[in-house]
């Protein structure tokens, strides 16, 4: 061997040695260790009441609810039953000494689960998830079969008992079966990961991580639990081992030095953690979760703090409901929801009025935006009914759905807020005793965070409840005039000085398919809701809110149109249609570009009232909401004066004649390869 070779193979053992000490306190990853497989398929489903002897079963992949067509009836007796799902398979004898559980993200609403014709559990709540293990149920070697039986029927001991949403029946969330060893780290402790990351004493230069396992273990081996802390780049910065004196959970303490925070859209960035159970020194099981890192506070002057620096919070609240699917959305919906959401510019969500599926906190944690979470304890706003009655059944299901709330959610760095009610009202049994122990129940499960409530009432009752309050507020639209909103958050502060508040919820309803050329204000019962006035609307309410700094958040009422059975009103019968975009996700609203042009800093350009097409009068303004200056306005090929967006971002062009027949308006601003332009053609009849 030359001496060039022997010095290249020297320096190849040093290297290997190098890279080994460097990792002797690290365990690999282990994919195989515990495995999640998608139950998705090869399901089929019957309506339980179906009284031929034989039903017709529906071959049916998850999600899936048997309401997605019947509501766009728009009627209030939609499908409110049972429904029967089925599903067969045979287990890999190589888990015959292993643990299987299914998890369901959520069945709606009532789930009763059977395996080989033997019940195993039930499960209210729809918007939570559950898990089960089934393996003292299940055959190895043989087939066996799942059936669950889920109802959507109306009970009054699970919420919501009201609302302005549908309630789609099924199992319309994924379902996954788990497969881990005869020990392992619990997957059962609410449907949570088994897992609790706390970030404590957060600064500059160091943060400490609590770490929480909660544990299942069935024999008496030399247990250890391994937790390591890796940044986005899979550089490990911390880690703890320790050795198992409480079969049942695992408390360890992890220091980062100057950590990176989460800091919202700015900055999402993300650590994983990774916890390892091991068994005499060999890895058993392992659970990976997001971390982020980040410090708030809400004052009732200053508004939301992010980090130590102030950061107006403003956003949307929407459903999980897309036209054609209702609740069975996929991750698909998921991904567009978010792109949308993005494009607008908000920078916090208000997941109404229950908690949403983990893909999409998974998303929101990743694009940093700032989540209030909360449970469907919901009244009926302005309509009649109960959303809360004296019942101790259903006091503890609220209860137990909060429980589920914040610790299956409890490691998403995005959220901020746990809500605890929207709309609930005071003429029956007064809810707010109870609403006490739930707030209590809510900082028990987590001290971290704050609690909040939405409310339409003007009165001081629910301000001691929760940490912060805030109000769904509609101005404008279901009565008085747009400035009201401002006069009233003035009011409002100065009756409450130590309250923080926000504006959970302003809307109104608009339609992409009718219009107006005159001011006058629609009825909100109405069939006709032109868009032009939820535009209005929104430049007002937005020009009044964004000027209170105070208001610690600002939630547009709603991001897409949704199906409510209640609504008789706008284009279609079954659809509240406040939404910024249509309920297919097809149209852009105008008054979403005039949120994208406030929100979003790049360039745009766009002409509103560009669908009112058919003109009727020979003088109209031009509208155009902008992100540049300079912007050169052309009709019908004739160039008019340039001009430039005012504090909204909006430019108008008054008194502009239209010809007879049709006109071509054009906007545009830049010069050669850096042009924004936009066009549309209107009419005069």
């Amino acid at each position: 061997m030359n001496k060039q070779l022997l010095k290249y193979f020297f320096f190849l053992l040093l290297f290997a040695f190098n890279q080994s000490f460097a990792k002797t306190d690290e365990l690999p990853l282990n994919n195989n260790v515990r495995k999640r497989i998608s139950f998705n398929k090869g399901w089929q489903f019957h309506l339980a009441y179906d009284v031929s002897k034989h039903p017709q079963k529906l071959n049916v992949t998850l999600p899936h609810t048997w309401n997605a067509k019947d509501v766009l009836l728009g009627n209030t007796n939609y499908k409110r039953e049972t429904g029967i799902y089925e599903k067969s398979f045979s287990v890999n004898p190589e888990w015959k000494d292993k643990r299987l559980f299914l998890y369901f993200d959520g069945a709606n609403s009532v789930a009763s689960v059977f395996v080989n014709q033997h019940f195993v559990t039930e499960h209210k709540g729809g918007y939570t998830a559950f898990c089960v293990e089934i393996t003292d149920f299940i055959k190895t070697g043989e087939l066996n079969t799942i059936t669950v039986q889920v109802s959507n029927a109306f009970r009054n001991d699970v919420l919501p008992l009201s609302g302005d949403f549908n309630v789609y029946g099924g199992i319309h969330r994924p379902v996954s079966l788990l497969v881990t060893s005869k020990n392992c780290i619990s997957p059962l402790d609410y449907a949570s990961p088994g897992v609790y990351l706390t970030p404590k004493d957060i600064s500059a230069a160091s943060a400490t991580v609590n770490v929480l396992s909660k544990l299942s273990l069935t024999d008496t081996a030399k247990f250890e639990v391994r937790s390591e802390i890796r940044d986005a780049e899979q550089h490990l910065v911390g880690s703890a081992t320790s050795a198992i004196v409480n079969n049942k959970q695992c408390a360890q303490t992890i220091s980062i030095r100057n950590p990176h925070f989460w800091n919202g859209k700015t900055d999402p960035y993300l650590y994983s953690a990774t916890i390892k159970l091991l068994k005499n020194g060999q890895l058993i099981d392992e659970v990976k979760q997001p971390l982020g890192i980040r410090y708030y506070k809400v004052d009732a002057d200053s508004g939301f703090n992010l980090n130590g620096k102030y950061l107006d919070l403003h956003g949307v609240g929407f459903h999980e409901d897309v036209e054609g699917k209702g609740s069975a959305v996929d991750t698909a919906d998921y991904i567009k929801d978010m792109q949308l959401i993005k494009e607008i510019g908000a920078n916090a969500l208000r997941l109404t009025h229950y908690p949403h599926g983990q893909y999409f906190y998974d998303l929101c944690d990743k694009n940093g935006l700032v989540v209030w979470s909360e449970i469907p304890f919901v009244g009926p706003g302005g309509y009649s009914g109960d959303g809360y009655i004296k019942s101790e059944a259903l006091e503890q299901q609220v209860k137990q759905v909060l429980t589920e709330m914040i610790r299956q959610n409890y490691n998403h760095p995005s959220i901020f807020f746990w809500g605890l009610f929207n709309e609930l009202k005071l003429d029956h049994d007064d809810p707010v005793p109870f609403l006490n122990q739930l707030d209590s129940l809510a900082k028990k499960e987590d001290s971290t965070r704050l609690t909040t409530c939405a409310t339409f009432l003007d009165n001081d009752k629910f301000n001691k409840v929760t940490d912060l309050i805030a109000w769904n507020k509609y101005y404008g639209w279901y009565a008085g005039e747009f400035k009201q909103i401002g006069i009233w958050a003035d009011k409002t502060h100065s009756l409450f000085p130590g309250k923080p508040f926000a504006v959970s919820e302003y809307g109104a309803g608009g339609s992409p398919f009718k219009h107006t050329e005159n001011d006058d204000k629609p009825a909100a019962d109405s069939k006709f809701h032109p868009e032009e006035w939820q535009t209005s609307y929104h430049e007002a309410n937005w020009q009044e809110l964004s000027k209170r700094p105070f208001i610690w958040a600002k939630f547009v009422w709603a991001l897409a149109d949704f199906g409510s059975s209640i609504r008789k009103e706008g284009d279609a019968p079954g659809i509240n249609d406040k939404g910024l975009v249509t309920y297919d996700r097809r149209v852009k609203k105008d008054a979403f570009y005039f949120y994208k042009a406030n929100w979003n800093n790049e360039r745009m350009l766009y002409i509103t009232d560009r669908r009112n097409t058919s003109r009727h009068k020979p003088l109209t303004t031009v509208k155009v909401y902008s992100t540049v200056s300079n912007v050169r306005l052309i009709v019908n090929g004739t160039a008019l004066k340039s001009a430039s967006p005012d504090q909204l971002h909006i430019i108008k062009w008054e008194n502009i004649k239209l010809k007879k027949g049709l006109n071509k308006i054009e906007v545009r601003s830049g010069s050669g390869g850096n042009v924004l332009e936009d066009s549309c053609e209107w009419a005069l009849e």
